[in-house]
């Protein structure tokens, strides 16, 4: 057994993020807090919470300087809002793959990480400039080879902060009144989606990053009819730089693409609660990857985190970029109940929307 290391990179808000923003990093700093006295009870020998402002260093820089300055024999790292949900099994688990000793690793996902357990974590030297922690498993396998393996059928595992509604559906509604922020209308269409999807006569529109296994839970549990479009998975866990290189070249990534849209660019943002009507009685939408086919994959290319956060919660007045408030807005007014997220909304997190944690 050798010494474990847990570094939980959390990301503050910056100084002049706006009121979302910067619940939505208070939240996490709460969430890091619980993560760190659990791995301390989970078998961790030291728990670090790497806390600074968000800067564009990629995520592989970020864990190099670490290594290089703590040089522990075994890690864990995760982002301050990844995990919320999990449990003391969950924890010892982590802490006992990166205690091993051994060139092997475990996470959340393997497909598309939120916390990876590394042990003999000196290989972390070598990584390269992965620009999130999403891709780290598929680098240690085919370039590190290292033995990975995942808990994604725990589900609860695939829950992660990345917005105000996923806050809200972890059940946590603690948005400070002073910020003025209205949380009524997501609150009733929570309310409406979870209606219709118990209807056995009605359609349910899922329409971004899904998995096979969100689908599954959906078939075996709830009444409605499911009409899924999977769309950009791996959107950031596709990266060159974690693939081994082979003898030949593969062919060149295609930039993000979206049925949904290729739709919206011919009929207008405006037009999205009609089309989604034109389908079913109710919708989920991951608002990134209609983003991601916009305006390519890069965030730094996107409306702001505020401008994005207001969206989830269907405050087209506090969107300041045209093409997302007109999204937004035609989202709010819909004739049927629509959701616009993330991709927790479309995943692991439609069990909360639904009311199931099991």
């Amino acid at each position: 057994m050798t010494d474990v290391a847990v570094w939980i990179l959390h990301a503050e808000a910056a100084p002049a993020a706006g009121p979302l923003e910067s619940w939505v990093a208070a939240e996490r700093a709460v969430i890091a807090e619980r993560h760190s006295a659990a791995f301390a009870r989970g078998g961790a020998d030291s728990v670090r919470i790497v806390a600074g402002p968000p800067d564009d260093t990629p995520f592989g820089a970020r864990l190099r300087a670490l290594i290089a300055t703590e040089r522990p024999g075994g890690v864990v790292v995760l982002g301050s809002g990844s995990i919320p949900l999990a449990r003391s099994v969950d924890y010892r688990a982590f802490c006992a793959a990166a205690a091993s000793g051994e060139r092997q690793a475990l996470a959340n996902n393997r497909y598309s990480a939120d916390i990876v357990a590394v042990g003999c974590a000196e290989r972390l030297a070598d990584v390269p400039d992965l620009p999130a922690d999403n891709a780290l498993p598929r680098w240690l396998e085919e370039v590190a080879g290292y033995t990975v393996a995942d808990l994604r059928r725990r589900w609860r595992l695939g829950i992660d902060i990345d917005g105000p509604l996923d806050v809200l559906l972890v059940g946590r509604p603690t948005l400070p009144v002073a910020a003025g922020v209205e949380l009524d209308l997501v609150g009733r269409r929570l309310s409406a989606v979870a209606r219709v999807v118990a209807d056995r006569r009605a359609e349910f529109v899922v329409a971004g990053r899904t998995s096979s296994s969100t689908l599954a839970w959906l078939e075996r549990s709830v009444p409605a009819r499911v009409r899924a479009l999977v769309e950009e998975r791996g959107l950031r866990a596709a990266s060159r730089l974690a693939q081994a290189p082979g003898d030949r070249p593969g062919p060149e990534p295609r930039p993000p693409a979206s049925v949904l849209g290729a739709l919206l660019d011919r009929d207008g943002p405006g037009e999205l609660g009609a089309r989604l009507a034109e389908f079913g009685e109710a919708a989920v939408v991951d608002t990134r990857v209609l983003l991601a086919h916009r305006l390519g994959q890069g965030e730094s290319g996107w409306p702001s985190a505020e401008d994005r956060f207001a969206s989830d919660l269907l405050l087209a007045g506090r969107v300041q970029d045209p093409w997302l408030r007109e999204l937004t807005a035609s989202a709010a007014s819909a004739p049927i109940p629509v959701l616009l997220g993330g991709h927790t909304l479309v995943g692991p997190g439609l069990r909360l929307v639904l009311g199931s944690r099991a």
